[in-house]
């Protein structure tokens, strides 16, 4: 098996680990606390209702959303700055600005200043409900 069909195999199959590992433990955390539930319910144990509702659903409590969306909006756009920065320190090397680090800056400044308009959105909704 040549490196053409060796990467693209090991690039897919990582990204699937990465996506489907989570996937299958919340799904094992799910399928335990059943088992639980029902062991419970089998040796006649009361079971509190919210005790319950908590081990089936497995809610977490609502996180504040625009200070996370503020959060990865900044991370997004000092990655963008990296970028630029790295951009500019290679052309001392070379001579020119290196355009193969301007994409991942334009991509990451991009979403950055997208995820920081949806926090100030995020932030005027919430003021208005309050």
């Amino acid at each position: 098996m040549g490196a053409d069909v060796f990467v693209p195999f090991v690039f897919f199959g990582f990204l699937a680990a990465v996506i489907l590992v989570p996937i299958w433990l919340k799904e094992r955390t799910k399928r335990s606390a059943h088992a639980l539930i029902s062991q419970a319910i089998e040796k006649g144990q009361p079971l509190d209702p919210a005790l319950m509702r908590q081990l089936t659903d497995g809610v977490k409590p609502q996180q504040d959303r625009a200070r996370r969306t503020l959060g990865s909006g900044v991370i997004l756009l000092a990655l963008a700055g990296g970028f630029v920065i790295g951009a500019f320190a290679l052309e001392d090397f070379t001579g020119a600005v290196e355009g193969g680090m301007m994409v991942p800056a334009a991509i990451l400044g991009a979403l950055g200043t997208a995820f920081m308009l949806l926090a100030i959105v995020d932030y005027a909704s919430k003021k208005k409900d309050q």
